[in-house]
């Protein structure tokens, strides 16, 4: 694949342009139909499927290098597994319901429609382009709504890929990539929803600016997603688990195990656990299996964050061996910190990459303690098979979202809300949710032919006495 051609940045006009076409659209062609929102997902599902090893190979050079079969698993497998997921229930989302009405009002009836919104820009970061763009088109298109994306300046090789498969399938008053454009200018577009995924602070940014419209926002921010490991539960099973997890895309993951809790006495179980595991896994960080840190900037503060550690005392234990942080490559190598304190950046920042820091607990209420003084985290994993642990976790802690026995998998479940809280995002995608957070749900009332509100009209009377007093008694 060529690199991609340097393009004209979009300007605010441009970006307006494009805007006021989608809308326009949307109010002459009218909601699509069933059959309509059908088609497009299809188109969607055809152009991942025709288009696996243009897609993995453009992801891969966007990195440096990124394992086809990690973006198979972790993007293609789960947007087609999505679209799949959508088709087979979207004439039930999009039946109207019936609603009950009030009791003074006989005969009249209560329905409420799902209606798109409009015109829906989403805001995708480059740690997962693909699937990060794909998951909330997928709810926005089956919701009916035309759809703006801006793809990462990190994700040129992907953008440019997509730009021209959309503008070949769909009509850019349908949907469209803005390549190239602001993130400052396009957050500043009066959309009729906004989806964000990035930083704590970018996020801001982008409510502010949102806010200026009145633009409802969805944002995945991401955080600090603790780990805790159980007294009951096998060290060596949950490193098996949570290290896959950590590692994939060299740990660049919004949902990565970000630290973890052990039993106080179980560390060196750990460590040599962790070694044996991550070596098995990797011969070496130059493995075709390793990912690439995405740019220099992120690999340095990768580095910077490791040295900080280290000079306030935390022991690194890389688990590959024979292995250091390669500048050439970025790669950097899956490595443990012990003895952490409070005050090392590497437990104050979200880490976003292979670096795992351990700390240890004598009773669960200490771990209880330090999570809830820390901002609300977008997961939060619990290695046990103790319920009471299970419900003591799961009742005394806030987070996005939990995986029990397992860490990240709750992203891939279509069935189940996606989303943050507090710190970590706000509103949710994915499934059912992401159909009902893309669409309106419009309230329609329907009178009876006689109207029973009519017995009530002025003058007041005795009569209205009467009926007010048994409504009031009912």
């Amino acid at each position: 694949m060529a690199t991609p051609h340097p393009q004209t940045p979009m300007s605010e006009q441009d970006l307006r342009a494009r805007l006021d076409a989608q809308t326009n659209a949307y109010y002459s062609q009218g909601i699509p139909s069933l059959k309509q929102r059908l088609a497009t997902l299809d188109t969607l599902f055809h152009i991942l499927k025709s288009n696996e090893h243009a897609i993995t190979e453009a992801i891969s050079k966007d990195f440096g290098h990124r394992a086809h079969q990690e973006t198979q698993l972790a993007e293609l497998f789960l947007c087609i597994d999505g679209i799949r997921y959508a088709r087979k229930r979207l004439k039930k989302w999009m039946r109207p319901q019936k609603r009950s009405t009030s009791i003074w009002l006989l005969g009249s009836r209560n329905t409420v429609i799902p209606q798109p919104l409009g015109v829906v820009g989403i805001v995708v970061p480059w740690n997962y382009p693909l699937f990060l763009c794909m998951s909330p088109l997928i709810g926005a298109l089956a919701a009916g709504n035309r759809c703006m994306v801006k793809m990462a300046a990190n994700s040129s090789h992907l953008s440019q890929l997509l730009q021209g498969l959309f503008a070949k399938n769909f009509s850019a008053d349908m949907l469209t990539i803005v390549h190239g454009a602001k993130g400052s200018d396009f957050s500043a577009l009066p959309f009729d929803h906004l989806i964000f995924t990035g930083s704590g602070n970018s996020g801001r940014q982008v409510m502010r600016a949102a806010a200026d419209n009145l633009t409802p926002v969805t944002l995945e921010l991401g955080g600090k997603s603790p780990t805790i490991i159980a007294p009951d539960y096998s060290i060596n099973k949950a490193a098996e688990r949570l290290l896959f997890s950590k590692c994939l895309n060299a740990g660049q993951t919004c949902v990565a195990p970000d630290y973890v809790f052990l039993p106080e006495g179980k560390v060196d179980e750990f460590v040599t656990a962790a070694k044996a595991i991550v070596s098995r896994r990797y011969a070496n960080i130059e493995s075709e299996d390793y990912t690439s840190i995405i740019n220099d900037e992120a690999f340095l503060r990768l580095k910077s964050t490791l040295a900080d550690a280290i000079d306030q005392g935390a022991t690194a234990t890389v688990l590959v061996p024979n292995s250091e942080a390669n500048h050439a490559t970025r790669k950097f190598p899956p490595t443990l910190l012990t003895k952490v304190t409070g005050t090392m950046r590497v437990m104050q920042e979200e880490i976003f990459g292979p670096i795992l820091p351990i700390m240890t607990y004598q009773h669960i209420d200490e771990v209880l303690d330090y999570i809830h003084n820390q901002d609300r985290p977008l997961a939060l994993y619990l290695f046990s098979d103790d319920k009471q642990i299970q419900d003591k976790v799961i009742n005394k802690t806030r987070s996005g979202g939990i995986c029990l026995n397992d860490a990240a998998l709750h992203v891939g479940q279509n069935d189940m809300p996606f989303g943050g809280a507090g710190e970590s995002g706000m509103g949710h995608y994915h499934g059912t949710e992401g159909f009902m957070a893309m669409s309106k749900l419009r309230p329609i009332f329907k009178q009876a032919r006689f109207s029973s509100l009519s017995m009530m009209y002025p003058p007041y009377g005795k009569k209205f006495d009467r009926i007010i007093k048994l409504m009031l008694r009912l």
